[in-house]
This record gives structure tokens, sequence and C-alpha cells, in this order.
């Protein structure tokens, strides 16, 4: 009877949807400062948001970068910031929406409640990854 019953009520009958960011101090564990996803909507919105931010940071130091190795060409050195804005945009998006879907299926497949600190800790994830993927290795792989 409890199984149907968590089937049929996965949220809280008064949930609503914390407002982005709400990361909390997670000590003591079960503070009442604790905030939870219950909807794969939700869980995917607040992973590509954080993705995108974490993805716009990224893009936007190497393009300062490239700007200024680049300033002696100004055609180049200004079409290097909107390039880079392209790409990193459309990498976060694909990557918010590849992890947040998949999470969301993950936790509602489970009837679990996940913490809004999860989907920043896969952005920050996605984000090492692509700073990893950055560098040519030449060994062994």
């Amino acid at each position: 009877m409890s199984f149907i019953q968590r089937v049929s009520s996965q949220a809280p009958a008064d949930y609503t949807t914390p407002p982005w960011p709400s990361l909390y101090w997670p000590i003591p564990l079960l503070g009442p400062q604790s905030y939870y996803l219950y909807h794969p909507s939700d869980i995917w919105r607040f992973t590509i948001i954080w993705t995108l931010l974490l993805y716009a940071a990224i893009h936007f130091a190497v393009a300062g970068w490239a700007t200024t190795i680049q300033l002696r060409n100004w055609k180049v050195a200004c079409t290097i910031p909107p390039i880079y804005a392209i790409i990193g945009g459309i990498e976060g998006i694909v990557a918010g929406s590849v992890i947040g879907g998949l999470l969301g299926g993950v936790y509602n497949a489970g009837y679990y409640r996940m913490s809004t600190w999860i989907p920043f800790i896969w952005a920050l994830i996605n984000a090492l990854v692509l700073i990893l993927s950055s560098f040519a290795i030449q060994g062994g792989l």
C-alpha cells in the first residue's frame, strides 16, 4: 500500500520548485535549510543553468587570453569573443541537456529527491571534462 502511495505522490503536497540557485550549507544534514528537486524538468533546468554558467566562465577566460595574444591583428581579435560565446553556449546546452536529462530520469525512476547541490556538482564535472579534453594527449590512449 505504501508503494502505491509513493508512486502516486512522489513530491510532497506543498512542493514548490525552489528558486535558483538554492544552494545551502549541507552541514548539519537534516537541517531545515535543505532544498530538494523532485520533477525531472526542474532537475534539467538547474543542471543546464549551472552548466551554461560554468562553460561561459571558462570560455570567457580562454577568449580573453586568445584576444590578448591576437592584439596585433585587431580583426581577428574582435571576432574571437563572439565565436567563443557561441561555441560555449552550444556546448553548454548540449552537455547540460544530456546530463540533466539523465539525472532527471534516474532520480524520477527511483522516486528519489535530489539536493540542489547535485546539478551544480555535475555541471562542475562537465566543466572539468571540458578543460581536460582541451589538452592534447600524446600517450598511449
